[in-house]
């Protein structure tokens, strides 16, 4: 459900993860890790990427993020947090942030 239902920020990431584009690196959407679901993962450099839309201004998504980025860090796995704006407008920016940690 959530792979047919992604924001058009997701969509045009994905379009640049998808296919091993970053570095010869495989991604995955929508990965299941513990008790969460990644908006993007890349196994071989335990990365996860999350796609933030308006509502993760909320003080309880916050709060929530916060908890759950802990959570990751606890096992290992590094956190990149992009807003939608940010990839619908500075595309190049975040691919270039990515790769910087898929070397």
């Amino acid at each position: 459900r959530l792979r047919k239902n992604m924001t058009p920020a997701e969509k045009l990431l994905w379009q640049e993860l998808k296919g091993n584009k970053i570095n010869g690196r495989h991604f995955r959407r929508q990965h299941p890790i513990y008790r969460y679901i990644a908006d993007f993962y890349c196994h071989k450099e335990k990365l996860v990427i999350e796609v933030d839309g308006h509502y993760h201004n909320n003080p309880e998504q916050r709060d929530y993020d916060k908890n759950r980025d802990a959570t990751m860090v606890e096992y290992d796995i590094k956190v990149l947090r992009f807003t939608n704006e940010e990839i619908l407008t500075r595309l190049d920016n975040v691919l270039e942030r990515i790769k910087e940690l898929c070397v």
